[in-house]
């Protein structure tokens, strides 16, 4: 897993804040184009990330692009184009691919924002094939044009079996306009009647629309979640806690029986040093990991050797304090792959790095 997943795991545990002027009941949707952009977590079947056929491919992120008609306020076409942009976990090659297919859209009547989705989809990852897919979406519209939408699909393998699953988020744009319906002309009034003008006292009604103890008046964050606690302002209060934000393996080829880190084999190091300096309050653990070769006591001493070589190059090179590094070797203890092939003794010869960073929480009532 490459460093910029760990950046974009860290700014998905930020919550999304902002209020809504639209909702799926109040748009006129019959008619109309649409085009949408999307990233999408992508999880193979098990079957592919333990298969050489598959090239072990991992979980990984894709993006991509849809183009659709709305044929009334109940049914949609679209069309797909997406770019999967996976790895092996064997030793992080690429294997990236494309998947091309058209989709056709159920809105639930009683919740207009909720879709069905399902379609035909060709696949060209590692190899070509092709598969059904089938899932729920939710699309929440802002106004009469834009839109946010998130969406989890099945897809099952017809030429060959496997059944993997992805989460799509992304936005749409409806083009064209809606053209306002003209108001009936008024009745004519009636011809004033004198009354005496009696004068009341002046009553404030108070108001709290999103239920959250403050007047709208004074809330600068309306239609703030139900289970939220809120500050003066209606804001949502946060809190700043530390957690894992992912794993990231160190690509560094050692020499026979060497812990020094070639001059050539430093770029996922640095790349986890810049992160590092980039978030000052995240800490590392280095963990060595050695191959099933030879004496396992030795194994175990040298593969100590090099995680403290990655963790040596992170304080001298990028000023990283000693007190944010730990550094243990595991030896032949902890195998990513079993066997004694030649691809499992190079899968499990490795450094993994696990980062932790601070990330804010909503605070619930």
């Amino acid at each position: 897993m490459k460093l910029n997943k760990l950046c974009v795991a860290i700014a998905a545990t930020l919550p999304l804040l902002g209020s809504f002027a639209a909702n799926a009941a109040d748009v006129d949707k019959e008619k109309r184009v649409f085009g949408s952009i999307f990233t999408e977590y992508y999880m193979p079947d098990t079957d592919k990330t333990e298969s050489a056929a598959w090239d072990y491919m991992t979980k990984d992120w894709g993006y991509g692009i849809e183009l659709g008609y709305y044929l009334n306020e109940t049914w949609a076409l679209r069309a797909e184009y997406a770019r999967l942009e996976m790895e092996s976990k064997l030793d992080g090659t690429d294997v990236n691919g494309n998947r091309i297919g058209f989709d056709a859209m159920y809105h639930i009547s009683q919740m207009p924002s909720v879709y069905i989705v399902g379609g035909l989809k060709r696949f060209d990852a590692a190899q070509t094939t092709t598969a059904v897919n089938l899932g729920l979406g939710y699309k929440h519209f802002f106004n009469q044009n834009v839109a946010l939408f998130a969406e989890a699909n099945r897809y099952q393998g017809i030429d060959e079996s496997y059944a993997d699953a992805g989460i799509k988020l992304g936005v749409s744009y409806l083009f064209g306009s809606v053209a306002e319906k003209a108001a009936p002309a008024p009745a004519p009034a009636p011809a004033p009647t004198p009354v005496k003008v009696v004068e009341k006292p002046v009553v404030v009604k108070v108001v709290d629309s999103d239920n959250d103890g403050i007047n709208d008046k004074d809330d600068k964050c309306p239609n703030t979640a139900a289970n939220h606690k809120v500050g003066p302002d209606g804001c949502t209060i946060y809190v700043e806690k530390m957690a894992a934000v992912g794993d990231v393996d160190i690509e560094v080829r050692f020499g026979f029986d060497s812990a020094v880190v070639p001059a050539d084999q430093r770029f996922d190091v640095q790349s986890l040093g810049a992160f590092m300096q980039r978030f000052p309050e995240s800490t590392v653990a280095i963990e060595g990991h050695a191959s099933n070769i030879g004496n396992p006591a030795y194994n175990m001493k040298l593969s100590q050797r090099r995680a403290d070589a990655v963790a040596k190059m992170l304080k001298q090179d990028f000023n990283i304090a000693e007190s944010r590094i730990s550094s243990v070797g595991y030896g032949v203890t902890k195998p990513r792959v079993e066997g004694n092939t030649r691809a499992a003794h190079r899968a499990n010869q490795r450094i993994e790095a696990k980062v932790t960073a601070k990330i804010k929480e909503p605070v619930l009532r």
